[in-house]
């Protein structure tokens, strides 16, 4: 049986702490806090799918700061929040190419059916279980609103 992201996050974590890397460890506890801040507010046990868009969310409040660091002229902080990034992708799926996001959205609009720009809505339910923590979802609804105002 293969490990879960959790159970990889947890050795990562001990691993870490052996070989005293401060910023891995402190990274590494920021994500397991959030989980089982989740675990504790839901009463669940996170499956996989649900950490994919807990780390999806985390990655996304990561780029948010970034850029908003970066705005501000903060370098170090931006630096900071980058080295955080990074270790949060380590944990989500491989990034999908432009081309496979252009494919998912055909099949979306095809298997919903859609018409117009009206359903957007129905499109974007259906593409987002298939893009979440491999594509941005922001940009994924820019394409989607593109190919359905062609339609």
């Amino acid at each position: 049986m293969s490990e879960t992201i959790k159970q990889r996050i947890d050795t990562d974590l001990k691993n870490a702490m052996r070989a005293h890397d401060k910023e891995l460890v402190t990274t590494l506890r920021f994500i397991m806090a959030g989980i089982k801040q989740r675990e504790v507010d839901e009463r669940i046990t996170l499956n996989d799918d649900q950490l994919i868009a807990l780390l999806d969310k985390m990655a996304r409040q990561r780029r948010e700061s970034i850029e908003q660091y970066n705005t501000a002229g903060r370098a170090e902080l931006a630096a900071k929040e980058q080295a955080e990034l990074t270790i949060i992708l380590q944990y989500l799926p491989q990034p999908l190419t432009d081309a496979e996001v252009a494919q998912l959205i055909s099949q979306a609009i095809a298997a919903v059916e859609a018409k117009d720009i009206k359903d957007m809505g129905k499109v974007m339910a259906h593409l987002k279980p298939q893009i979440q923590g491999r594509a941005d979802g922001t940009m994924a609804s820019k394409l989607v609103k593109d190919a359905l105002s062609k339609l």
